[in-house]
């Protein structure tokens, strides 16, 4: 085995490998110190790590969406296939969103990005690697194995996040038009109060419990909890305490969207308290409502009255964070 050998986890389903794979392939094709295993569908990366393990990698690349990091994150955390030698993750640029491979400075062309993989892992890692806390989700006190993540979206964003993915994807328009169209259809539902079929729902009411904080109860147009510091708006989250899950809660009012809306992009979130918007550090957190969804990096939960959903932190990793 290489000492410089590294393992790529594909998911050809993702919406970027659709154009993406083939040269991804051909790329590995002609680098033997890189191990690829695609999986077709999320049951199979639990034997993908497990096989993984077998080889030793000393880099752990992942190709996909949000929703297949997602998935890998949570075998890493829950299957045991590599013991307490979990090699770094890294993230290809992939999938619609990407949220996770922004934070980790993973930008443009996968193939420029899997290229510089392969350099690191030849090299010191060390200058390269960052710790991210990841969040566990469990829905009702039953669940005994949590679904692992970094950035979940609830309340308006979940509605919003859902309609752009069955409403406006579908359609067939560049990433970045859809957003805008989503972007427009919750501005007109949200700022101006139109009420149509075609713009996304108006959420419903949920109630949000903070140990030792605050207990938010009502309607919100965005609730979002993460562990990542860079958010859509490149808004850097950063609180004073490491190793807390941080919380953005805007309520369903004009004014309080406007407030959060020019806090966030002006990157002040949680430096000053305004009205209407929420923002928390915590170890734990409950979510509660009547078929409120929440979004876990691309996987959607639903709190159900009697049986909520439960976020708490989970033991960190190793990332590898590409120059910004």
């Amino acid at each position: 085995m290489s000492s410089g050998r590294i393992a790529l986890l594909s998911n050809p389903r993702s919406t970027g490998n659709l154009l993406q794979l083939p040269k991804i392939r051909a790329f590995c094709a002609e680098h033997p110190d890189i191990f690829h295993y695609e999986v077709e569908k999320a049951e199979q990366i639990g034997e993908a790590l497990e096989t993984i393990a077998r080889i030793r990698p000393r880099l752990l690349v992942i190709n996909g969406g949000d929703g297949t990091v997602q998935g890998a994150l949570t075998e890493l955390h829950n299957g045991g296939h590599f013991g307490d030698c979990i090699p770094p993750v890294a993230v290809l640029p992939n999938g619609k969103t990407n949220l996770i491979a922004l934070d980790l400075g993973a930008q443009g062309d996968p193939i420029v990005a899997l290229e510089r993989f392969l350099q690191l892992a030849k090299s010191d890692l060390a200058p390269h690697l960052v710790q991210r806390e990841l969040i566990a989700l469990r829905c009702g006190p039953e669940a005994q194995h949590p679904v692992i993540g970094m950035f979940l979206g609830g309340a308006g964003l979940a509605d919003t996040m859902l309609y752009c993915r069955n409403r406006i994807y579908p359609l067939g328009l560049p990433n970045g038009f859809s957003h805008f169209i989503t972007a427009v259809a919750v501005m007109l539902r949200g700022l101006l109060g139109w009420k149509a079929g075609f713009l996304p729902p108006e959420p419903q009411e949920l109630q949000v419990s903070v140990p030792r904080g605050n207990q938010l109860s009502g309607r919100f147009a965005l609730l979002a909890v993460t562990t990542l510091e860079k958010l859509l708006l490149g808004s850097e989250m950063q609180g004073e305490r490491r190793g807390t899950l941080k919380m953005i809660a805007i309520e369903q009012r004009p004014g309080s969207m406007i407030r959060g809306l020019v806090a966030g992009i002006a990157g002040r979130l949680g430096q000053r308290k305004l009205r209407g918007v929420h923002v928390e550090e915590a170890d734990e957190i409950s979510i509660a409502g009547d078929r409120s969804d929440v979004i876990l990096d691309g996987e959607t939960f639903t709190a159900m009255t009697g049986r909520p959903i439960h976020l708490s932190r989970a033991q960190p990793l190793s990332f590898v964070r590409l120059a910004a």
